[in-house]
C-alpha cells in the first residue's frame, strides 16, 4: 500500500458497531474481494472488498474475517485467515502480512492461516444459529459476473443449509453511510490530493494538449501524493465531447477556444475524492461559456446550501432542479411560458441537466445509502451540476465533495479553485 498506515482503533470501532446491529448467536463472514483476471496470465490490481476493508482495514487478496461475538470460546469471537506466505509467493509476489503485521492494522488478536478455514468453521457453525454473509447491495451495481461473494454463499448455504441466514449489507451499509472523525479525515487527504492534481492541470493546459496528456499530469501527482490511483475512471473531456457524461476515451486534442471539462478523484486508503472542474483550454473563457460557467456555480452553491441534516437527497434534487430551471431560462435555453407548456413527466431542464445532483461517498466513490434516508451528520455526498448545450458545443459540470454536520455542510473541497476569476489567474501564471 502507498498510503501511510492507518491507526487500527478506526477498524475496532467499526466491528464493535457492527455486532451491536447482529441477533443473537450470530457469525458472520466478510470475504475478500477476487483478484480479476484481465487476460492472459495477468490480473486487473487487486482492490479490497470495501466492507472487508471497513471492519478489519486488511488490505490483501484471499483474506476471510469472521465474527461471533457469542462464541463461548473468546479466541473465536474474532478471527482472520490470511494467506500463509512462503518464499515462492515471497520471490514472485512480495511480502504478505506476518501475523503480528496483521493484528498491528486490524485489531484483531486470533490470526489464522487460510488452509486451516474450513476446519475451524466447521466447529463454529455447529454452534452458531444465525449466518450473516455478505453481498455487494449497492442500487447502482449492474454485473453478470459471479463475484466471490455469490459463489462463497451458495456454497456455504449448500454445506450449512438448516442455519437460519441473514443479510450483512443492510447492517455495514447502515454504519459506512456515517463517517467517523478518522473516515472524514482520509477523505480530506483524497481530496487534498485531487486538489494538487487540478492545481496541476490548470498550469499545464494550453491549446493543443491532448485529454490524455492531461490525464496523465493527474495520475502523476495522485501517485507522487500517495494515492492509490484513480477513485474512477477520469474524464478528460474537451469541447463537445464534455456532453458525454461518462467520456472516458480521452484521447482527442484540446483545441483553442474549446472547454475542458474534468471530472477526477484521488482514491487515498480506498477512501474516494471527486471532483468535476470545467475549465478553458486557451486558459479564458468567452463571454457565452463564463455565462453558462457561472449560471452553473450559482446552482452549485445553491445546492451546497441544502445539503443539511433531516432532508433527503430526492428531496433535494427537487430544489436543485428549480433552481437549474431559472438559470437555463436565464441563459436564453427556453422561456417561462416553455416551461408552462412542458409535459410534467418530461421537463425541459433535463435535456440540459440529465443527471443528479449528488451520490453518496465513501469507501466508493459512488457509496452504499439509500436517497430516500434523511441525511445525518457525517455523511458525505458529492454535489456536481452541471449545464449541457451540445448544439454551442458547451458542457459544464461542477464538483466538490460535502460533509453533513448538524451546523450546516462543509465543503471539504472549499481550497480549491472554483470561480472564473481563480481559475484564469492560476492558468495564466502556468503559461
Amino acid at each position: 500500500m502507498k498510503y501511510l498506515p492507518i491507526k487500527q482503533q478506526l477498524f475496532v470501532k467499526n466491528r464493535e458497531r457492527f455486532c451491536k446491529l447482529l441477533k443473537p448467536n450470530s457469525i458472520a463472514i466478510f470475504n475478500s474481494n477476487d483478484e480479476m483476471p484481465r487476460n492472459g496470465d495477468q490480473n486487473f490490481l487487486y482492490r479490497q472488498n470495501s466492507d472487508m476493508f471497513y471492519l478489519s482495514g486488511i488490505d490483501q487478496e484471499q483474506s476471510i474475517l469472521v465474527i461471533y461475538p457469542d462464541c463461548v470460546r473468546k479466541e473465536y469471537r474474532e478471527i482472520l485467515f490470511l494467506r500463509e506466505t512462503n518464499e515462492h509467493i515471497a520471490v514472485w509476489e512480495g511480502h504478505k502480512y506476518t501475523k503480528a503485521e496483521a493484528t498491528e492494522a486490524s485489531g484483531v488478536k486470533n490470526i489464522i492461516w487460510l488452509d486451516s478455514f474450513d476446519s475451524v468453521m466447521k466447529d463454529l457453525m455447529s454452534n452458531a444459529e444465525h449466518v450473516y454473509l455478505n453481498m455487494n447491495e449497492n442500487i447502482r451495481l449492474a454485473t453478470t459476473v459471479p463475484y466471490r461473494d455469490v459463489r462463497f454463499a451458495n456454497e456455504w448455504k449448500s454445506k450449512y443449509p438448516f442455519h437460519k441466514y441473514e443479510r450483512a449489507a443492510p447492517l455495514v451499509t447502515k454504519l459506512r453511510t456515517v463517517k467517523s472523525a478518522e473516515e472524514v479525515e482520509l477523505i480530506q487527504e483524497a481530496c487534498n490530493i485531487t486538489g494538487k492534481a487540478f492545481d496541476k492541470v490548470m498550469r499545464f493546459v494550453k491549446p493543443g494538449v491532448m485529454e490524455y496528456e492531461v490525464e496523465a499530469e493527474i495520475i502523476h501527482e495522485f501517485i507522487r501524493n500517495r494515492a492509490n490511483g484513480h477513485s474512477y475512471n477520469p474524464i478528460i473531456a474537451s469541447g463537445a465531447s464534455a456532453c458525454i457524461l461518462h467520456y472516458v476515451e480521452n484521447n482527442k486534442p484540446c483545441k483553442n477556444g474549446d472547454l475542458i471539462l474534468l471530472d477526477f478523484g484521488a482514491e487515498y486508503a480506498n477512501y474516494a475524492g471527486d471532483l468535476s472542474r470545467t475549465i478553458p483550454a486557451n486558459g479564458k473563457f468567452t463571454k457565452r461559456q463564463k455565462d453558462v460557467y457561472n449560471a452553473t456555480l450559482r446552482v452549485m452553491k445553491f445546492a451546497t446550501s441544502k445539503l443539511v441534516v433531516g432532508t433527503t437527497i430526492d428531496a433535494y434534487h427537487a430544489e436543485v432542479c428549480k433552481k437549474m430551471e431559472q438559470e437555463l431560462i436565464g441563459l436564453g435555453l427556453f422561456t417561462i411560458e416553455d416551461v408552462k407548456k412542458q409535459a410534467p413527466n418530461a421537463p425541459l431542464f433535463m435535456k440540459y441537466y440529465p443527471h443528479g445532483t449528488s451520490h453518496f461517498m465513501g469507501l466508493d466513490v459512488h457509496d452504499v445509502g439509500c436517497k430516500q434516508e434523511l441525511l445525518q451528520d457525517g455523511m458525505v455526498f458529492s454535489c456536481e451540476p452541471g449545464i449541457y448545450i451540445p448544439e454551442e458545443g458547451i458542457g459544464i459540470r461542477i464538483e466538490n465533495d460535502i460533509l453533513i454536520t448538524k451546523n450546516g455542510p462543509v465543503d471539504l473541497m472549499k481550497h480549491i479553485p472554483l470561480e472564473v476569476e481563480e481559475i484564469e489567474a492560476i492558468m495564466a501564471k502556468g503559461k
